[in-house]
């Protein structure tokens, strides 16, 4: 059995709240530079120069990415051979968060009720998916989402006659309908299987997903750069101006399901799809 201090845990968080907001996933920034060179339009080469000249201010000025510096969104691995002392773990999450907000000059964007919407102050609290593995050490993502892109992110419950097209231009449609509230160019993370809550999470999940990596079963590879496709031939271009590169990658993550479903779910992210990892 391995004691780890809440402390620790907090410190981590705090960390990564910073580093994800004003830093991109290595893959998201190659992908970037890559996908401008593909843009045919004009305007949405200009709008590529203009992404491209945010994250290298972001860098050299260690400023925010996005003025929205999301929802923190907290992806948590605890190995079973880990036991924590020092102090309650959610508290040290909320501190974490609290601390890489505040101390990190971010923008505080949570209501502690969604219907009489007053500000918390300081970010907290954020959304914890808590898993176990084996072994004796804590992994933790933090993945700060946006609210513009979030809020185009659709769920469906399908039935299992569903055919793959239909999947495919149902995603596409959730694309189209969205299109430029959500900052293209995009990343669309996708669930399928799972039930209600499941798939959605999938979905999330599947945005922390590097994006050069391809789903490691061959028909959801399919299914990845079909609905890729389709969706840059909708023609809505970075930030909606028109253009060939509407997204940047699609990523599907599945789980079981049961026989009478087959939940599916997008998840949006813009083109700051941010996340930040640690080990403890």
């Amino acid at each position: 059995m391995r004691e780890i201090n809440v402390k620790e845990v907090e410190e981590l968080v705090r960390e990564l709240c910073i580093k994800a907001n004003l830093y991109l996933p290595k893959d998201m920034e190659e992908c970037i530079r890559a996908n401008s060179q593909l843009e045919k339009s004009p305007v949405g080469k200009n709008v590529f120069c203009d992404i491209i000249d945010n994250i290298n201010v972001a860098r050299e000025q260690t400023i925010p990415i996005c003025q929205d510096t999301g929802m923190a969104v907290i992806f948590m691995q605890v190995g079973q051979d880990v036991h924590f002392v020092g102090g309650d773990i959610n508290e040290a999450l909320n501190n974490g968060v609290s601390r890489g907000y505040i101390d990190g000059k971010l923008r505080c964007s949570i209501v502690s009720d969604p219907l009489e919407r007053v500000n918390t102050g300081d970010n907290t609290p954020p959304v914890v998916h808590l898993s176990f593995v084996k072994g004796d050490k804590v992994n933790i993502t933090v993945a700060p989402k946006g609210f513009g892109s979030e809020n185009m992110s659709q769920l469906k419950m399908m039935t299992p006659s569903v055919t793959h097209d239909e999947i495919v231009d149902w995603v596409v449609d959730v694309v189209a309908k969205a299109g430029s509230n959500p900052c293209p160019p995009i990343v669309i993370g996708v669930g399928i299987g799972g039930d209600f809550e499941k798939c959605a999470l999938l979905a999330k999940q599947a945005l922390c997903r590097d994006v050069s990596q391809r789903n490691p079963k061959p028909l959801y590879a399919k299914l990845e750069a079909q609905m890729l496709e389709k969706i840059n031939k909708l023609g809505i271009g970075p930030q909606g101006f028109g253009g060939t590169q509407t997204c940047l990658a699609v990523n599907i993550e599945q789980a079981p399901t049961h026989i009478a479903g087959l939940p599916v779910s997008v998840n949006v992210g813009c083109h700051v799809t941010r996340h930040a990892c640690g080990e403890i």
